[in-house]
């Protein structure tokens, strides 16, 4: 009796539950980008519309087995991927994401850093579109709904909401051309999404906001986005400038004033959640 008492205690841990998830989470991230991609390279479809479907096929898959996983390791309803209050949580994520990029773009262009020099037709978004979407849903699945979601329920807010940022920061300081002040960006993008999904308790905000953020970023004003190689977009633009306004070959959001917009943004969603006592206090504070 004692040794089954032990195993279900080492089952129902954080730490286990949280190894558990990220291997089956990233099995089926893995598996689904290569049966996507072999299906789709059977069809006749012209290569952008198979990388659309594959992002969506990816996404569908991830949301699915987060859904599927801890509904049966936790027995519960998993409330973070309601349907309930969707359209809001989206609505909000896209419009914010939308403007903090916008906003630092803006003191970009205001620096007389940054200049559009051709703009492409509207088909040119479906690149970054899928890829951003897909990174947005399997990011925040791992780092707000797999490592914070957990950690929290331990920890509390405060201090998961440190941990998960700071992983986050630290996951993108392996991209080319990571910086000390991107990694800084990173972690405080990392901050305002974790306070998005506090907020609301569902992924829905934090993965728009991300998604929107990316987007934005490269899908529409053709920046580089966390050192990567620049995709298509309808802007075709030339930034060159000051590294810590431009963030340099990380990207804009690798500057000092995407740093400001985030901190800003999270403070306002802060004051929000303690109006509404949304903090979760640590286990040994309860």
């Amino acid at each position: 009796m004692e040794t089954l008492t032990t195993k279900q205690k080492i089952f129902k841990s954080p730490v286990t539950k949280m190894i558990l998830a990220l291997l089956v989470f990233m099995t089926v991230v893995i598996i689904g980008q290569q049966i996507a991609s072999k299906l789709l390279a059977l069809t006749p479809l012209d290569k952008d519309y198979r990388n659309l479907l594959k992002g969506l096929f990816v996404s569908t898959s991830c949301v699915l087995s987060y859904i599927l996983f801890f509904k049966k390791y936790e027995k519960r309803t998993v409330t973070e991927f309601a349907s309930k209050g969707i359209a809001k949580n989206l609505i909000i994520g896209i419009s914010v994401g939308f403007i903090l990029q916008s906003l630092t773009i803006l003191v970009i262009y205001l620096n007389g850093s940054y200049s559009v020099t051709a703009v492409n037709p509207v088909s040119f978004i479906l690149i970054p579109f899928a890829i951003m979407f897909t990174v947005a849903i399997i990011e925040e699945i791992l780092v707000r709904g797999i490592i914070f979601r957990i950690l929290e329920e331990k920890l509390g807010s405060y201090i998961s909401l440190t941990i998960s940022s700071v992983l986050f920061g630290v996951f993108h300081l392996a991209n080319p051309h990571g910086t000390l002040l991107s990694g800084i960006c990173i972690t405080t993008a990392g901050f305002l999404f974790g306070a998005a999904y506090i907020y609301s308790r569902s992924l829905w905000l934090p993965i728009a906001l991300h998604f929107a953020w990316n987007f934005t970023q490269s899908g529409i004003f053709g920046a580089i986005t966390s050192g990567n190689e620049k995709t298509n977009s309808l802007l075709e633009s030339k930034i060159q400038g000051a590294e810590y306004i431009t963030g340099g070959e990380f990207g804009p959001e690798g500057s000092i004033q995407a740093i400001a917009f985030c901190v800003v943004a999270t403070i306002v969603f802060l004051i929000l959640i303690h109006k509404e006592n949304k903090i979760i206090k640590p286990s040994w504070k309860r």
